[in-house]
């Protein structure tokens, strides 16, 4: 069998970059979303945050702990189930938003636990003195004195996300991974192999790169 060259390969490494790019930005916004609120809980119910509940703090940070534990190959398996119900297949890129999701959400959630930790106690302290509720201590304290953090966290974030991705496509879920192994690594052809390696080297590059620019320009204006 002949094998395709990397230049007739580019056409499918087109589909599959907009695969990946389709279910990474798609679980990226939902990993944002709940690991801001699922972070600012354990930050409030800590011993020494704004509203300290330890029952719901140990169940929070056990639940969230078990997520970071379980490598995500197996975490794929194990979310099969629960995939197909959701989006009623188990394969193709809609399917991955799944588990990259829920894989992800634990890592951002410590991020964000960690950004606001450092947020001086004073700070709120101050806000509280004022009459702000907790409310306001999180939307207009917390959460904006910590966005350099959560900026560089969802950078990090991000590229984990294509890491996940790529591993995602080993099972059927497409993107630049499925390509990897059914077009470079199932048919021998290293250049093709060498294509998808390339494109994830420069992906991750650009979101690395974008969100260090991004926190270093809020560092100056700070």
């Amino acid at each position: 069998m002949n094998k395709t060259s990397w230049q007739d390969s580019l056409g499918e490494a087109w589909e599959a970059l907009l695969d990946t790019l389709y279910m990474v930005g798609v679980s990226f916004v939902l990993t944002v979303i709940i690991g801001i609120a699922l972070g600012v809980l354990l930050h409030a119910s800590a011993p020494d945050g704004i509203r300290p509940n330890r029952f719901l703090n140990s169940v929070l940070g056990t639940v969230v702990n078990i997520g970071r534990s379980l490598p995500f190959v197996i975490l794929l398996v194990l979310l099969i189930p629960a995939t197909r119900a959701i989006v009623g297949t188990a394969l193709g890129a809609t399917a991955a938003i799944v588990p990259l999701t829920i894989g992800s959400v634990p890592f951002f959630a410590r991020v964000v636990e960690n950004a606001l930790r450092e947020i001086d106690s004073g700070r709120v302290e101050a806000a509280r003195s004022m009459g702000a509720t907790d409310k306001d201590i999180i939307t207009k304290v917390l959460l904006p004195e910590s966005v350099p953090g959560l900026v560089a966290g969802a950078t990090l974030t991000a590229v984990m996300l294509i890491g996940f991705s790529a591993m995602a496509g080993a099972i059927g879920a497409g993107g630049l991974g499925d390509f990897a192994i059914k077009y470079g690594y199932q048919r021998f052809n290293t250049p093709v192999l060498f294509v998808a390696v390339v494109i994830l080297i420069v992906l991750v590059q650009a979101i690395q790169s974008t969100g260090d620019l991004v926190v270093r320009s809020m560092a100056h204006k700070r």
